[in-house]
């Protein structure tokens, strides 16, 4: 797939001119030569299909996209401390402090939304925002904007509160996950199409235009990205597992 094509425009590979193909080969060279991620803990997720992934507090927050509900996982024991359905696919989740964000998939068309989570209270009945042209995914914070990626348009869309678009990021690929660390994001970005192709990225949003800088391979097809304050979690869907990691060196 070109870069820059949209989920509409899969499989016209004729679109795609020698300078595209010799770019992509270029990029898939580059990323062979970086060190992998150091995996710390791959886990049984508690359901199948795990898809959004969030730290809030000291528990992990996960969904499941096939069965559409919502788990608070406590790490050490790796036990379920709660779970219940989603009103929706949860695709993704962020934390926001005192409660979490969910990007859910609604309807027959899996039209995307934003819906407020409060723990021991469960979902708002009226904080749900429409993501932009109802397309969206994974979340981040910043501590005080939601930012939501959209994959096929390769890019991380700041938002107002009512989820009006501040400022589009470029990622130059495909996003399945990103984390605000330190005030810098941290994203998996590349493509999905063959035997998947993953890195995780870093960029400063204070810059104009932020130089995106690859990090590490992800040797699997990740999804979701989020940061416990010392790892990286993320979820190896197709397996049902559930991986903490490091960046090498």
């Amino acid at each position: 797939m070109c870069i820059g094509q949209n989920r509409y425009e899969i499989g016209q590979w004729r679109n795609c001119d020698a300078g595209d193909i010799i770019s992509r080969n270029r990029q898939k060279l580059m990323t062979q030569e970086l060190p992998s991620i150091t995996e710390l803990r791959r886990l049984s997720a508690p359901t199948p299909t795990p898809q959004a992934l969030a730290w809030h507090g000291n528990a992990l927050w996960m969904g499941s996209r096939d069965l559409r509900r919502i788990y608070e996982m406590e790490t050490q024991g790796w036990t379920v401390r709660h779970e219940e359905e989603a009103p929706g696919i949860p695709w993704a989740a962020v934390s926001t402090g005192e409660d979490l964000w969910f990007t859910l998939g609604e309807g027959p068309e899996d039209d995307r939304y934003l819906r407020r989570y409060i723990p021991g209270q469960g979902f708002s009945g009226t904080e749900r925002i429409a993501c932009p042209d109802l397309t969206g995914s994974y979340l981040s914070y910043d501590g005080e904007h939601l930012h939501l990626s959209q994959w096929y348009k390769h890019r991380i869309l700041k938002l107002e509160s009512s989820g009006g678009i501040l400022r589009a990021i470029e990622v130059g690929a495909e996003i399945c996950g990103h984390v605000f660390v330190d005030g810098l994001i941290y994203v998996l970005r590349g493509t999905e199409q063959g035997d998947e192709d993953w890195r995780i990225a870093r960029l400063d949003p204070s810059q104009g235009t932020p130089e995106i800088r690859d990090l590490a391979r992800v040797p699997f097809a990740c999804r979701s990205l989020t940061f416990d304050g010392e790892h990286f979690w993320t979820n190896h869907r197709a397996a049902n597992e559930t991986v903490s990691f490091a960046l090498p060196g």
